[in-house]
């Protein structure tokens, strides 16, 4: 059973369908925070950074704070991540993406209900800390790094395999460079989607991102099951 657990953690964590969903949310938290949250991108600390050092220059110091919370939630969120990956917490944890689907769900569950109650400014900092806790947790797309809450490193990555598959006629960059245009699009469909269901659902169109990444959480149990039955049929054979 835990061969059969490994095996499909392997598998799955570094999957294109999985990084399809990945994306997905990714580019519907950017629209969500945008829309909901008051031109905010809470995926990306580049601009909060760039922002805080704009309004410092100003001397606006009130405003420049404001900018503060979400890049210490990214890198709690980080720190949560890494956190789950060490050898002690794996064994107690077994599967450290897994754990970190549900601590994300578990977060944009309650960030729905909470949206009502609770600032803008501290829903910022939730899906900071979400996004942080996934791009930290998953950073492979089959044998490649990549990102999946921001675009700007994947449409590098495309377009670097799509020269080199062309000018080389090479299918390994061929295959690369389709397998990043699938996740370009699906952070761009994401971010579509995210659009439409926020000015339709509101605040609570956040929980969509959750359906999502219980889509995603069973990837894993399906991999699971096909190793088990897998591993009971290569038994079977040789007890034969």
């Amino acid at each position: 059973m835990r061969a059969a657990t490994e095996s499909a953690r392997r598998r799955t964590v570094a999957s294109l369908e999985l990084g399809v969903l990945l994306a997905l949310v990714g580019g519907f938290l950017d629209a969500y925070s945008f829309i909901h949250l008051g031109g905010v991108f809470a995926n990306a600390q580049t601009g909060n950074v760039v922002l805080f050092g704009v309004e410092a220059a100003q001397g606006h110091w009130g405003s420049a704070v404001r900018h503060l919370p979400p890049i210490v939630a990214f890198a709690i969120g980080v720190t949560v991540a890494e956190t789950l990956r060490r050898p002690r917490m794996a064994a107690v944890v077994r599967s450290p993406a897994r754990a970190a689907l549900v601590l994300e769900i578990l977060v944009l569950v309650a960030a729905g209900f909470l949206s009502s109650v609770v600032p803008a400014d501290a829903l910022v900092v939730v899906i900071a800390f979400v996004a942080s806790v996934q791009v930290s947790s998953f950073r492979k797309l089959l044998d490649w790094p990549y990102n999946t809450t921001m675009t700007t490193g994947n449409l590098r990555s495309a377009a670097q395999a799509l020269y080199v598959a062309v000018a080389d006629r090479d299918a390994g960059s061929a295959r690369k460079a389709r397998s990043f245009a699938v996740i370009i699009v699906s952070f761009l469909t994401g971010g579509f989607l995210g659009g439409l269901l926020t000015l339709r659902l509101g605040a609570h169109a956040i929980w969509i991102c959750a359906v999502v990444l219980l889509l995603a959480l069973g990837l894993f149990v399906i991999d699971v099951r096909r190793n088990i039955l897998d591993l009971r049929r290569r038994t079977s054979r040789r007890r034969r």
